[in-house]
């Protein structure tokens, strides 16, 4: 049979026309493989850490406390020689092995230090030597990071910092060949095609290098086509890099676990994640665990299937025995060693979501995004721990009660928590919802929901700057009242206890909350001009110039009602709020300082008058109920709020370190006997009494004077005034006239005796 004619030049031609397509595909991944390859670029989220625990003498903070966030940042009990990392302790010290760490402003090395408690406190700090240390600075505990898109996350370590042990248990179980081969290994290829005939799938006889090509460059799919392209981009690898520099990012790229939403890829973070140590200080056993989770991470998982992975590991550590590269001894020792894993709870991309979520978005103002999710910046925040954990603790205990006796209805009630420092603005703890691990929506940050009573401070501060109308005791009318505004219906506020009280000093209508009172108050004041000292206290909200806006007909998220009462609980200063601290690049390198920024928005006497009626409230007023939880001396100043209908439950307090914020309420928004006093206090009560809060004592301004007042008749009085009250006044504003109770003063020489004023003198101040 005779061939066609042109067959030879034909075959030549798609011979040619293949070896031409063959390079092109080759010369395609030559040029993908060194353009991603080099540097080994890996996308490094942006990790982000708590503030760094600050132990010193007087630090009110308990030792079990200390010990809790050592654990969380996985630390072991128990003294471990030659690392860090671990902690012991009695009953009255605590000795820790503090690991190196690089701060913003500089490394940290390893060092031990021992911290001594007395009660509730910190009583002194020492090193190893026992020589007293002014302060002893603990790593800040990791709580998330910005990710990039499959949530990756890795720590990069060299292979000079991967003991040996774990190289060789590798290379022994995964590629006996590895620095003798060129990237395939043809007995491996052999066994690959023989499962293939098997209808086994493409399984098997991948070195190392293809490993890494398939991990670092496709997809996981199993075809023909990928396992080419897999043997060809190892062969280029082979050709470009030193073996040492494939099995490095080998060991930075391999998938080692899951942890909840988060992918724990290389050793370095897998031995931080599993057991609580950097890659330096792993055991051949540790070590040997590792390896044996290559072939399946979820499979070998030792938190779910530890005695799969306790077999497995022995496996490990058997061949890398047989293959020489330990002896007997060393056998038997791993062999009998336990599994060793941290006992920590699993933090995904975040134990705390709705925090992260407000750092991210004050991150997004000077970084870009992809720079956040692929550049390794190191973000220091103000998150406190402690703080967080009671703010947690006390939301889900509340909610879950509240939930179980249907005191407000059906299951389903959700809440949202803001805690500040009252100095600095710092947000120490933030919550989202009752399911504080949940990342969905962030109603702290983005609930928009009617203030109720909240308002009310801000409209009594401005009567309060103006002394030479309005003190503490001043009378205002909480008698019925109407507002008629042109175009709209008529506005007739009720109280809560839908009775009308007359005559009443304004400590007493902010005490207990009287709505009448209180809309008389701001409209003889002023509707733009109240609302225009909102504004001054931080809330950057365009709110709507209606009388019913007074009351609280203004939505607001928790977070900006934090902002409002931090400038009151500074003393008048407005400082933004913020959660970072620094920003760093992964080496250490500042980059961006969040300075703590302070304007001056109100003076000094109104807002200390404004305090020591808050003070009220809490003494006396909606929110006495809290003695429940904190004692008087503590002095709290709070406002109690709850919105038209009984939908929403506010509280918002200060104490003399913190501010705190709580809202709950129904995500539909229903009716649903909703108070601040019975719903959100009972939650900032249970928070705060875990944190131990310094009393609040205020410093009294210059322009302040301390006036005794009998309660009855708001006149002077003296100490024979039986219930008589000690209160502040701006100079000058305080009552002339004395109370029937306290004896008139003598008259010195040449001093004109003033005659006594009326109710309305002492009102218009006149």
């Amino acid at each position: 049979m005779s061939l066609p004619p042109n067959f030879w030049r034909y075959l030549r031609f798609a011979f040619l026309t293949l070896a031409l397509l063959v390079a092109g595909f080759t010369l395609y991944l030559d040029f993908r493989v060194r353009g991603e390859f080099e540097g080994r670029r890996f996308a490094l989220p942006a990790r982000i850490y708590a503030r760094p625990l600050e132990l010193h003498a007087g630090l009110r903070i308990a030792q079990i406390d200390v010990a809790r966030e050592l654990q969380e940042a996985g630390y072991r009990e128990g003294a471990r020689e030659g690392e860090s990392g671990w902690f012991m302790r009695d009953d009255t010290w605590l000795e820790i092995a503090v690991r190196p760490f690089v701060f913003w402003d500089g490394p940290q090395g390893p060092k031990r230090v021992r911290v001594a408690f007395d009660g509730g406190a910190v009583k002194a700090v020492q090193d190893a030597e026992g020589r007293d240390l002014p302060l002893a600075r603990l790593e800040p505990l990791p709580i998330g990071g910005i990710y990039p898109a499959n949530n990756q996350d890795r720590v990069l370590v060299r292979l000079a910092e991967v003991p040996k042990p774990l190289v060789e248990a590798l290379i022994a179980n995964e590629d006996r060949s590895f620095y003798s081969h060129h990237g395939f290994d043809l007995r491996g290829i052999a066994r690959a095609v023989v499962n293939l005939f098997r209808r086994s799938g493409l399984q098997g006889g991948s070195t190392l290098t293809q490993q890494l090509a398939k991990n670092f460059f496709l997809s996981p799919e199993r075809t023909l086509q990928r396992k080419v392209t897999e043997l060809l981009m190892a062969v280029l690898l082979e050709i470009h890099y030193e073996k040492d520099e494939i099995l490095e990012t080998y060991l930075n790229e391999i998938y080692l676990g899951q942890d909840r939403d988060r992918a724990i890829h290389g050793v370095g973070l897998a031995s931080l994640y599993y057991f609580g140590k950097t890659v330096d200080h792993l055991t051949f056993a540790e070590s040997a665990l590792l390896v044996g989770m290559v072939k399946g991470p979820a499979v070998y998982d030792p938190y779910r299937h530890p005695e799969r992975a306790l077999e497995r590991r022995n496996v490990v550590l058997r061949e890398t025995k047989d293959r020489g590269y330990a002896t007997m001894e060393q056998y038997a020792a791993a062999r009998e060693a336990g599994l060793g894993v941290n006992q920590k709870a699993s933090m995904g991309t975040s134990p705390h979501p709705a925090f992260l979520e407000l750092v991210h978005r004050q991150l997004r103002r000077d970084y870009d995004e992809t720079d956040l999710r692929a550049e390794g910046l190191r973000v220091f925040t103000t998150l406190d721990p402690r703080v967080q954990g009671a703010a947690e603790r006390a939301l889900e205990r509340r909610i879950a009660q509240f939930d179980k006796e249907k005191r407000f209805g059906e299951p389903g009630l959700e809440g949202a928590v803001v805690i500040t420092d009252t100095q600095t603005g710092e947000v120490q703890a933030l919550i989202g919802g009752r399911d504080v691990r949940y990342r969905g929506f962030n109603r702290a940050l983005d609930a928009a929901r009617p203030v109720g009573s909240l308002l009310k401070p801000a409209i009594y501060l401005t009567a309060l700057a103006e002394p030479a109308r309005y003190t503490l005791v001043t009378s205002i009318d909480d008698g019925p009242f109407v507002w008629k505004s042109r175009g709209a219906p008529d506005w007739e506020p009720t109280n809560y206890d839908k009775t009308f009280h007359g005559m009443v000093p304004l400590r007493t209508a902010l005490a207990l909350s009287y709505n009448a009172a209180t809309a008389r108050l701001g409209t003889d004041l002023g509707v733009e001009k109240v609302l225009a000292n909102v504004k001054r206290l931080g809330i950057e909200r365009e709110l709507k110039p209606y009388a019913s806006t007074l009351l609280g007909a203004a939505e607001m998220s928790p977070l900006e009602i934090a902002q409002m009462y931090q400038t009151i609980a500074s003393g008048g200063f407005r400082t933004p709020l913020r959660a970072i601290r620094e920003v760093t690049t992964q080496d250490g390198r500042p980059l961006k300082r969040y300075p703590l920024a302070v304007e001056q928005a109100f003076p000094p006497e109104p807002t200390y008058l404004i305090t020591s009626a808050m003070q009220g409230v809490v003494r006396e007023g909606t929110a006495r109920s809290l003695a429940n939880w904190l004692p008087p001396e503590t002095a709290v100043a709070g406002k109690t709020g709850t919105t038209d209908e009984q939908r929403d439950a506010w509280f918002a307090g200060f104490t003399g370190d913190r501010l705190g914020i709580v809202w709950i309420g129904y995500d539909d928004n229903r009716a649903a006997r909703l108070s601040g006093a019975a719903a959100a206090l009972p939650v900032w009560g249970e928070m705060m009494a875990a944190l131990k809060p310094e009393p609040l004592a205020l410093p009294k301004p210059d322009g302040i004077e301390s006036v005794l007042i009998d309660p009855g008749s708001g006149l002077r009085a003296d100490a024979g005034c039986a219930g008589a009250l000690e209160l502040p006044f701006a100079l000058g504003s305080a009552p002339v006239e004395r109370a029937p109770c306290a004896p008139a003063p003598s008259v010195a020489a040449g001093e004109v005796k003033q005659p006594a004023k009326s109710w309305l003198q002492r009102l218009f101040g006149k």
